[in-house]
């Protein structure tokens, strides 16, 4: 009889906390703050320790946004690596999933007050993202998935890595794995990527630019000064426009740029409109600097990144350092790069990465240090070809990777998958 009335109260109890609505379950998270921005969305800023070891010493709150879909069904993190970035979520698409979309730590409205850069390294942010994942829990029942692009899908590696049963299945997109401050790995990429044709008219864009560097500059001040663009940081403008040149390469490919729009034999100003076209200066300008340094600092630190090889230019370098690295970490930060974590990740998925699908564009420059294919694991592999940075999508698979992809999620999640959402 006790256990009948027992099995009563579980089922009321169950039955009330599914039929509440999401705004009373929020309103029931502990550290949770939260405001509606539309029908079924919210901006919430959850409470999380500077240092998840030692939570005496502050707090910081971490802005998330949340579509809300249903208690019961699928939920999807976007593990952001930088600021908030909105916008439709393909795998929450074809889930109709509840989507928490996470904004990283450090970045945009996420930052500590007073700002202590050794707090910002991938244990940190991934135990960020295991407490938002156990928070979300107490009222989410569905299974879980989390995703994200560039530095957001080397963010859900590493989550996993760090808190491997958290989630069923992580989907990480165009997400180098970078074993070193200065991977070498991008170097072989952008030396045999393409046709020779292609990469010596890169090069010969790049040259026309340096040779020409004195009326170059002088017309990118211009530029700079209308478009409201400060250099302080790297040391003015002579240095944005050489970091601008080495970067072509990198952009071309990265951004999937038509070796056939690329200026021949033309005036300078169209070789002038490719760089800005391609690069820009918006890159290197102190505000990006400022907005970018929590990314820098991770580059430098932990995550590693890439350089520059210059010995190609002889003296047509003459702002920069030989061999200069594309990372400018902040000049308040003590820095000592330590590679451990994403050695130790890259080996525990030869052996324990599955249920990953890895979406990647072969063009892409960080395709050079995407995850290797393993037949150790039950994950998915997709290196897309003719595809770069940006179109590296589950849209874009071909109509056989889009049926795997399909019945593998569906096995691996036993939810159905509507493609047709996308």
């Amino acid at each position: 009889m006790k256990k009948t009335y027992l099995s009563i109260i579980l089922i009321f109890v169950t039955v009330f906390t599914f039929a509440q609505s999401i705004e009373d379950a929020l309103f029931d998270l502990e550290g949770v703050k939260f405001t509606k921005v539309s029908d079924d969305k919210y901006e919430c800023f959850i409470k999380q320790a500077i240092d998840h070891k030692n939570p005496e010493k502050g707090t910081f709150y971490q802005r998330i946004e949340l579509t809300h879909v249903g208690f019961d069904a699928p939920n999807v993190m976007a593990t952001q690596g930088y600021q908030l970035n909105r916008g439709k979520n393909e795998v929450a698409a074809i889930l109709h999933a509840n989507y928490i979309n996470i904004e990283h730590r450090y970045c945009g409205k996420s930052v500590p007050s007073p700002l202590d850069w050794q707090y910002l390294n991938l244990e940190q942010a991934t135990a960020d993202l295991h407490h938002i994942n156990q928070l979300f829990k107490q009222i989410y029942s569905g299974k879980w998935v989390s995703t994200g692009i560039s530095k957001g899908g080397q963010t859900t590696i590493f989550y996993r890595y760090f808190y491997p049963n958290d989630v069923e299945v992580s989907i990480p997109y165009v997400a180098p794995m970078n074993l070193d401050i200065e991977e070498k790995r991008i170097y072989t990429f952008l030396d045999t990527i393409g046709t020779k044709e292609c990469r010596d008219k890169i090069f010969q864009v790049q040259k026309v630019l340096l040779e020409n560097r004195v009326e170059v500059i002088g017309k990118l001040k211009w530029f700079s000064q209308g478009a409201g663009y400060n250099f302080e940081y790297l040391g003015g403008v002579d240095a944005a426009f050489e970091y601008a040149v080495l970067e072509l390469p990198f952009s071309v490919w990265q951004w999937g740029t038509d070796c056939d729009d690329l200026p021949t034999g033309d005036t300078l100003d169209n070789y002038i409109q490719s760089l800005m076209d391609i690069v820009g200066l918006s890159f290197y300008d102190d505000g990006s600097m400022k907005m970018y340094a929590p990314h820098y600092y991770q580059a430098s630190a932990e995550m590693g990144y890439y350089g520059y090889e210059t010995k190609n230019f002889g003296d047509l370098i003459q702002t920069l350092p030989k061999n200069p690295n594309s990372s400018f970490p902040p000049k308040d930060a003590k820095i000592k790069f330590d590679n451990t974590v994403p050695k130790a990740t890259t080996k525990w998925l030869e052996k324990n990465g599955n249920h990953f699908i890895y979406i990647n564009g072969a063009n892409d420059t960080w395709s050079a240090t995407r995850v290797i294919p393993t037949k150790n694991v039950d994950a998915l592999y997709y290196n897309m070809a003719g595809r770069s940075h940006g179109d590296a999508r589950i849209k874009n698979l071909t109509d056989a990777q889009k049926a795997e992809l399909k019945a593998t999620l569906e096995k691996w999640l036993g939810v159905e998958v509507d493609l047709e959402a996308l």
